[in-house]
């Protein structure tokens, strides 16, 4: 070993990995009174290296100073500072040119800190993680993370042999943020980040929170990734995309991985399901498409929920660009993409987020306030500065650089309570002694402020099943801020009637109109979604009572229900045409029940509900006033009968509906309507179109004569397990 300018507790720090402060002393220094420079890297693998100076073309060799592979080279010249690189010698290789990762200042903006500091960074991503960058004509990456416990953080790679000791990052004490640019590392390039902590024997290994793509499970890496050169399409559904509570919302939710699969069983691609599922979503007419999370997440039966790369759409079914693609090719169609977004917890994979930097910075250190055991998961700790900024980022970055149209928050209520899913003495009260996760509350206002400030039509929309109130409330009114609730009331509740044979449904009638009591408390969403047909609720169609005519016929009936009734739809995968088991998602949906008459009367059924609920103003115009919506009766439970009207904007234009929910046939049964002129039958759930005994429904003239409060009033035939729309023919 040669002897260095560098004293030997540097030279020994430097040499494990853990200098406090490598930046000085690594790289190019220019010495004082005249002593010359001095250039040192560490590179535990060669043989040799050379220092070439780019001005003159001159190599020199530089001199290991430790057994570990510190190399340094001291040049007596009144030279200051100067270009070069490295060349490496590794055994067996041909020579290597590298430049100086130590030779370079810092990347991260004022702004950025300043704003990241106040915990008000909703653009995080655009210098978190790693990004492709040209930096004095070298390109590389620059790496930045957050690890404000750590005492040292690398970034490893095949670049470096995953030794975390060759790229130590600059720390920012202030805010807690690491940063290094490494040249020569372009996108492709797997990494981790490894942590060196107080609190741990080993560093950790983990993969980067903002990562935009990662390897295939069950690799963890993560993946530099380019994901600003897609070239965008949907510039005319971006520039006329508006979602205002008057407009038609159906959502057809679903399961990427299970909806089709290859023959091999293997998934579709993002591009395999656009050429497949846009098609099918366009002639099914509903509007928008719901994924459940896309976000990388390491478990399948998790179906997405449980998320390690926040930032980076799953490899499973391809690249960052392949999702752009889908997104890309909805917008095309017409359809709108909505997204599965979970910001109460996450997965305790190692790799993961949790104890980051041997410290609980992105969940409570507390498992009463930290863990959340109906899943074996971890709360986020939304008090944090750091946790602020990486989910409203998050939340923003599938907006801004997915285009994507609105967010479904995933589980809100576990966020609302601190006491949810808990015992007593199992939770921690909050501030003032209540059960309100005030730090919670704050973070779902500032997301959805943020959201509707930088994104014209987005839309959110809470899956909240408590009475939570203005949960779909502005703000600055005290509410969550959402656009949408999802109905968890009257999804129980008609599901419960349904399942009732209906021989006793008269006795179950209140759940029927109940709903009606506070229908419009809050912006409501219907939903039938994933979590009705698993976990032994059994499919839509098995939960019907009867023989199988009837069974469909319920099933028929519930769905003309939900487009009925007041509020946006949305219905999972599969439940269009009525599987019979329980969503597998380890399977693809049972597909050749189309080819009986049944199912596929079934799914011919919610197309022309979908057509209908589209071209009928009284079906989406006014969904959240009583303005919309009048009972005609709701009283008739000796026969399960509803009838109620729905109007559009315009009073003069509605329609009304009739509901039998028994196997009898009605006829001559007289409802009012509000003035004498002649109705068409528009919609007859039981038609033989769709699989019914097709009783006949004519079309029909009213009367004048007060009937239930109206002034008007028809007999009509009600088929059995049915549901008709009327709609007057104006002159």
């Amino acid at each position: 070993m040669k002897k260095s300018v560098l004293d030997q507790a540097q030279t020994d720090a430097i040499s494990r990995g853990d200098h406090d402060n490598p930046f000085a002393v690594l790289g190019l220094h220019v010495l004082d009174d005249n002593g010359g420079v001095v250039v040192r890297t560490l590179q535990p693998y060669s043989e040799k290296v050379e220092v070439v100076n780019e001005k003159t073309g001159k190599a020199y060799e530089m001199n290991r100073i430790s057994e570990a592979g510190l190399y340094e080279l001291h040049l007596k010249t009144t030279q200051k500072a100067f270009p070069y690189h490295y060349v490496m010698h590794w055994p067996g290789q041909d020579p290597i040119v590298r430049h100086d990762p130590y030779n370079y200042g810092t990347l991260i903006s004022d702004f950025d800190l300043q704003i990241w500091g106040e915990g008000n960074h909703s653009h995080a991503y655009n210098f978190m993680g790693a990004h492709v960058k040209e930096t004095g004509g070298v390109r590389g990456t620059h790496f930045v993370v957050c690890a404000p416990s750590a005492k040292r953080v690398s970034v490893i790679g095949p670049f470096n042999g995953w030794d975390g000791r060759t790229h130590v990052m600059r720390r920012y004490y202030d805010q807690g943020i690491w940063e290094i640019f490494i040249p020569g590392v372009e996108e492709g390039a797997y990494y981790k980040f490894e942590i060196a902590s107080h609190n741990t024997t080993l560093p950790l290994k983990k993969a980067d929170p903002y990562a935009f793509y990662s390897e295939l499970r069950p690799g963890t890496a993560s993946i530099v990734t380019n994901i600003e050169d897609y070239g965008w399409n949907d510039a005319d559904w971006l520039a006329e995309r508006t979602q205002g509570f008057d407009q038609p919302l159906s959502v057809y939710e679903l399961h990427a991985g299970s909806w089709k699969k290859k023959e091999n069983g293997d998934f579709l691609t993002y591009r395999e399901l656009a050429a497949d599922l846009i098609p099918y979503v366009k002639d099914m007419g509903f509007t928008h498409i719901e994924l459940m999370p896309v976000a990388e997440h390491p478990y399948d039966p998790s179906w997405g929920y449980q998320i390690t790369g926040y930032f980076a759409p799953t490899s499973r079914f391809g690249t960052p660009h392949d999702f752009m693609f889908f997104v890309d090719q909805c917008h095309q169609a017409g359809i709108g993409v909505l997204l599965d977004w979970v910001p109460a917890h996450f997965t305790k994979d190692d790799h993961g987020l949790r104890y980051f930097d041997g410290t609980h910075l992105y969940e409570h250190a507390d498992p009463r306030k930290g863990e959340h055991k109906d899943w074996g998961t971890n709360i986020f700790n939304f008090g944090r500065t750091e946790v602020l900024n990486f989910l409203i980022s998050n939340a923003v970055y599938w907006l801004d650089k997915y285009h994507i149209d609105g967010l479904r928050v995933d589980a809100v209520a576990s966020m609302l309570y601190l006491d949810y899913s808990r015992n007593e003495g199992e939770w921690i009260p909050n501030q003032f002694g209540g059960r309100e996760n005030l730090e919670a509350i704050h973070f779902l206002k500032k997301f959805n402020e943020v959201v509707h400030a930088e994104f014209e039509g987005v839309v959110t929309m809470a899956e909240e099943s408590t009475s939570w109130p203005m949960v779909s409330r502005p703000t600055y009114l005290g509410g969550l801020g959402f656009d949408y609730k999802w109905n968890m009331g009257w999804m129980n509740d008609i599901l419960r009637y349904m399942e009732v044979d209906p021989i006793f449904r008269k006795y179950h009638h209140n759940e029927l109109t109940f709903s009606m009591i506070y229908a419009f408390t809050e912006n409501f969403i219907l939903p039938f979604s994933h979590d009705e047909v698993v976990h032994m609720k059994k499919s839509m169609l098995s939960k019907m009572p009867g023989d199988t005519w009837q069974k469909f016929a319920n099933l028929r009936l519930l769905y003309a229900y939900l487009y009925a009734h007041p509020g946006k739809k949305l219905l999972f995968m599969g439940s269009e045409f009525g599987q019979w088991g329980e969503w597998n998602a380890e399977k693809q949906l049972d597909w050749p029940l189309l080819d009986f008459d049944t199912h596929g009367g079934l799914r011919t059924l919610i197309s022309d509900l979908n057509t209908l609920y589209r071209e009928e103003p009284s079906l989406h115009q006014v969904d959240f006033d009583w303005k919309g919506f009048r009972w005609i009766n709701a009283a008739d439970y000796e026969k399960s009968m509803l009838s109620f009207i729905r109007y559009s904007e315009e009073q003069d234009d509605y329609l009304v509906f009739v509901f039998n929910f028994t196997p009898e046939v009605y006829r001559d049964y007289v409802i009012g309507v509000p003035e004498v002129t002649h109705f068409s039958v528009i919609f007859n759930s039981d038609s033989e179109y769709y699989g019914g005994s097709n009783v006949d429904v004519p079309n029909t003239q009213s009367q004048a004569g007060d009937w239930n409060g109206l002034p008007a009033n028809m007999g009509i035939t009600v088929p059995p397990l049915g549901c008709v729309i009327y709609k007057p023919v104006k002159d």
